[in-house]
């Protein structure tokens, strides 16, 4: 288990490291059509992980400011504002107060990317500007990705062009539901390509894909394609990150690293909002990737209320007592 100062994160550090991009494979139909996936095992093996690990005191302040690193800190509500980005960049550069960090001895940690919609890309990259925040842009048509592809395609440069250094898109979830995996693989190709050195981030909708084993088929082909990031949700599902999915789709990325020699990351997001949560998750990346995935280059949170818990918990480990949650606003 790591310490505090083994964990000391700066903004100069983040991403500490890079790994080569994913250029993605020819698309191997019979490697996908032979993917499956244990659904009872897969949930028992997920049950077992929150009552297992567990790490108290500075051990847990350790991993909690390990999980603010890894966060991209996110607003996507139809309501934003251009003082609402300003705030959550703000809260970006700054997560935790001055003096807790001090104490922590975790000064300088910052969060590990800031999200937004494309029109507040432009707000958000001058917000950020002097620190190495990297700006993420949902797009492709997010969340449904239903609007007409050369669109989405134009949407994915347009934020580029703006400033954007990461993009998470969103596949068709009818091509995996119908079980052409071709067209999925066409689709992430050229969305990929229009990204051009921005890191791609795969949105699989998992909660409405039906079942794992086409988490685990849409994760592969998607790999295939060139995504340097596989995510679970866009967040506005009925169902987005879960446990079952998370174990469903890192293990598809160890299939792929082990076939390919190449690192691909991972991202749960919605419905992360407790500290403890976040620790299960971290664990669970750390018993089946190792710790090089608990890395900003491999690992994201995408987290919107999760920061205020985690504050919470880092106060009391200093103070011995709880705040009150208006205390640790977002945006």
């Amino acid at each position: 288990m790591q310490t505090l100062s083994q964990t000391h994160t700066t903004p100069d550090q983040l991403p500490q490291v890079h790994e080569p991009r994913n250029d993605g494979i020819p698309l191997d139909l019979e490697w996908v059509k032979s993917v499956q996936a244990n659904t009872s095992a897969i949930e028992r093996r997920a049950a077992t992980l929150p009552g297992r690990r567990s790490v108290k005191k500075d051990y847990q302040a350790a991993w909690l400011c390990k999980a603010i690193s890894l966060m991209d800190l996110t607003t996507l509500s139809g309501d934003d504002t251009e003082n609402r980005v300003k705030r959550l960049c703000a809260k970006a550069k700054q997560p935790v107060s001055p003096a807790l960090l001090e104490k922590l001895g975790m000064e300088g940690l910052t969060t590990g990317a800031v999200c937004v919609y494309h029109d507040m890309v432009e707000t958000a990259v001058k917000a950020l500007d002097g620190t190495s925040i990297p700006v993420a842009a949902v797009s492709t048509g997010f969340p449904a990705g239903l609007s007409p592809f050369h669109l989405r395609i134009q949407e994915i440069r347009e934020s580029v062009a703006a400033g954007a250094e990461e993009i998470d898109i969103v596949i068709s979830r009818r091509h995996v539901l119908n079980g052409n995996w071709q067209a999925l693989y066409d689709e992430m190709a050229e969305m990929r390509e229009a990204c051009g050195e921005a890191h791609v981030k795969a949105i699989l909708a998992t909660g409405e894909l039906g079942t794992l084993r086409n988490v685990a088929r849409a994760s592969h082909v998607c790999m295939m394609a060139g995504a340097d990031f596989i995510k679970t949700s866009t967040g506005k599902e009925p169902v987005n990150a879960t446990l079952p999915v998370t174990l469903t789709m890192i293990r598809a990325i160890r299939s792929y690293q082990e076939r390919t020699g190449i690192k691909v990351g991972y991202k749960p997001a919605g419905g992360i909002s407790k500290a403890k949560d976040a620790l299960v998750y971290l664990a669970m990346i750390k018993d089946e990737l190792g710790d090089r995935w608990l890395q900003p280059d491999l690992f994201r949170f995408g987290a919107s209320s999760l920061l205020g818990d985690i504050e919470r918990q880092l106060e009391h480990n200093v103070t011995g007592a709880y705040s009150a949650q208006h205390r640790h606003p977002i945006g």
